[in-house]
């Protein structure tokens, strides 16, 4: 591989990105658009005319809000790269630091504080523009600043002494440092697993028990007829962000809880949260959430390996308008480097990623028609597609490319039909 080749492809990666995603957004505007003046034949009864306009004007603007970002992101991947950015920031802080270890560390974090505060107007307006023009937002100013601020400081927690460990071992585990420094990031991730329910959320959310005796009855009826053992149902304060419900299962082992949104409690009934818990416990029975996270760590091995190639070559530095300091460790800048060109050449995997995992959502919905009323499921879906603004009308090409779960159309016939994907 020489230098001009591999920025030749990098461009050829990034200019088929921006084609495939500019190509898919404005297909799935002008479908959404075609088809906003009038409900879908087998929603016409449960959902307005009302409601399905302002579900296709939401998801359009939010498709015309992501284009731009897009297209912002791949400006600053530029400004980094090809045109030298990353460069000189690193020249800037060569001259800053003596120690290369904080070098490297200043490094990384200078390059995710400039991404943030670049981004931050986008985060501003989606947060109290587009979402409260359509009603979503319950989200403060103070408490976004709040919650950015304790992002940042759990970040620096988490993430400085992981990136200081994997640096280390770069430098110092000698040619198998890929293999040890991918062993640390699949220990980390499963710590997180564990903190998460009980350190990391409690700082963003309050979670109060479920009072609520006759649901909690049933959910826990329904866990036991799954073979679910569970430690606390619990509910969010998420209406104080955002009018959106949700549900979901966090924790990993002996820390494994069920947390409801306060919105979606307020939302459903009894059976209809029961059949929507059947669907994740679904995810549980048929093992998706371990196999993912068996995928994602052998992927993320491939990737460890790359990188321990890639960050010896010099076209890999210089093809990415980053020439590698002669007198310093590159580490930092290969570890960066990499991760901006990772998405570049995988995007167009992207449909395969989508694939399994709307596999997996038939099959859940499937286990939750066979532990619950398959009618309960449809009804909590219909109510959660209408009041998020879901479209009922995505484009095919652009859903089959992006979407993690199945059209509205199709996932409620599959579950009417009982027909297995």
């Amino acid at each position: 591989m020489t230098t001009t080749l591999f920025t030749l492809l990098f461009i050829l990666f990034l200019g088929l990105e921006a084609i495939v995603r500019l190509w898919l957004s404005s297909r799935q505007i002008r479908h959404v658009s075609q088809h906003r003046n009038a409900v879908p034949a087998e929603f016409s009864e449960k959902i307005s005319l009302r409601s399905h306009q302002r579900a296709a004007d939401y998801t359009i603007e939010r498709m015309k809000l992501g284009m731009g970002e897009w297209i912002f992101d791949a400006m600053i991947l530029i400004g980094f790269t090809l045109l030298g950015g990353l460069h000189l920031l690193d020249i800037f802080l060569q001259q800053q630091f003596s120690g290369d270890m904080w070098r490297q560390l200043a490094l990384l974090a200078s390059v995710g504080i400039i991404t943030g505060l670049l981004h931050l107007p986008f985060s501003l307006w989606r947060q109290f523009r587009l979402e409260a023009k359509y009603g979503f937002n319950r989200m403060t100013f103070k408490l976004f600043i709040s919650d950015t601020i304790k992002g940042i400081i759990v970040s620096l927690i988490l993430g400085l002494p992981l990136m200081a460990a994997i640096l280390w071992l770069m430098a110092e585990a000698g040619n198998a440092w890929w293999l040890w420094a991918w062993a640390l990031w699949v220990g980390f991730n499963i710590l997180i697993l564990y903190l998460y329910p009980t350190f990391i959320a409690p700082l963003f959310n309050k979670f109060t028990p479920l009072d609520n005796p006759e649901l909690a009855e049933r959910i826990n009826k329904l866990a036991s007829r799954c073979g679910f053992t569970l430690k606390g149902l619990f509910v969010m304060d998420g209406s104080k962000r955002s009018a959106h419900g949700n549900a979901y299962f966090t924790g990993f082992g002996k820390s494994r809880r069920i947390v409801f949104f306060d919105t979606l409690l307020n939302k459903l009934n009894g059976p209809e949260i029961e059949a929507v818990l059947a669907h994740e416990l679904g995810h549980f029975k048929h093992k998706h959430i371990i196999k993912r996270m068996a995928i994602s760590f052998f992927v993320a091995l491939v990737f460890f390996a790359l990188l321990g190639y890639v960050k010896n070559t010099i076209w890999f530095y210089e093809g990415l308008g980053a020439p590698p300091a002669l007198m310093h460790s590159n580490d930092a800048l290969a570890l960066i480097l990499f991760f901006m060109a990772v998405p570049v050449f995988t995007f167009l995997l992207s449909p395969l990623a989508s694939w399994f995992s709307r596999k997996d959502e038939f099959q859940a919905d499937q286990y939750a028609s066979e532990q619950t009323e398959a009618q309960s499921l449809v009804s909590a879906l219909v109510k959660l597609y209408d009041d998020n603004a879901a479209t009922l009308t995505p484009d095919p090409i652009h859903s089959a490319f992006y979407d993690s779960h199945p059209p509205a159309s199709v996932r409620i016939q599959h579950l009417l039909t009982g027909s297995k994907a």
